[in-house]
C-alpha cells in the first residue's frame, strides 16, 4: 500500500537526496566560491543512485522483503557517500585559507535518518503481516 508511512519517509530521502545537492553547497572557499555537489561526478552520481533508489523502494510496497533489502542497501550508499565527504574534507591539499563546510556535507546523515525511519516502519508492516498468517 503506498499510502503507509514509509513512503512518506522514503520521499523525504529522495527529496533529500535528489533536489537539496542543488540547493545547498558542499563548501564555500576562503574567496566566497561554492562549491555544489554537481561539480563533481563522483559526488553527483551517488546522490542521483541514492535518490533513485529511494524512488524505486517506494513502488515496492507489495515485496516487503525487498523494500527492506533495497533500504539497508541505500543506508550503506548514503554511508559511502558520507565517508567520501570526510575523506574530501580531512585531505584538502596545499590550503592556506581554510574553507567553510556547508550544509550539502550533512545531507547524507539527514537521509539515513528518513531511511532508518521506512526501514522500521517496513519492518512493522511485515511483523504484523506475519502475526495476522500466524492466526490463520
Amino acid at each position: 500500500m503506498i499510502q503507509r508511512i514509509q513512503t512518506i519517509y522514503l520521499v523525504a530521502a529522495f527529496i533529500v537526496m535528489g533536489n537539496l545537492p542543488f540547493v545547498f553547497p558542499l563548501e564555500t572557499s576562503s574567496t566566497g566560491v561554492k562549491t555544489f555537489a554537481s561539480d563533481h561526478l563522483l559526488d553527483i552520481s551517488l546522490f542521483t543512485l541514492s535518490a533513485l533508489l529511494s524512488l524505486i523502494t517506494i513502488f515496492l510496497f507489495k515485496n516487503r522483503k525487498l523494500q527492506f533489502v533495497l533500504c539497508r542497501l541505500n543506508i550503506i550508499l548514503n554511508l559511502i557517500l558520507l565517508g567520501l565527504f570526510v575523506y574530501h574534507s580531512l585531505s584538502l591539499s596545499g590550503e592556506v585559507a581554510t574553507s567553510e563546510k556547508g550544509i550539502g556535507m550533512f545531507l547524507p546523515i539527514f537521509s539515513i535518518v528518513f531511511l532508518v525511519l521506512a526501514n522500521k516502519a517496513i519492518k512493522k508492516d511485515e511483523d504484523l503481516v506475519k502475526s495476522v498468517d500466524r492466526l490463520r
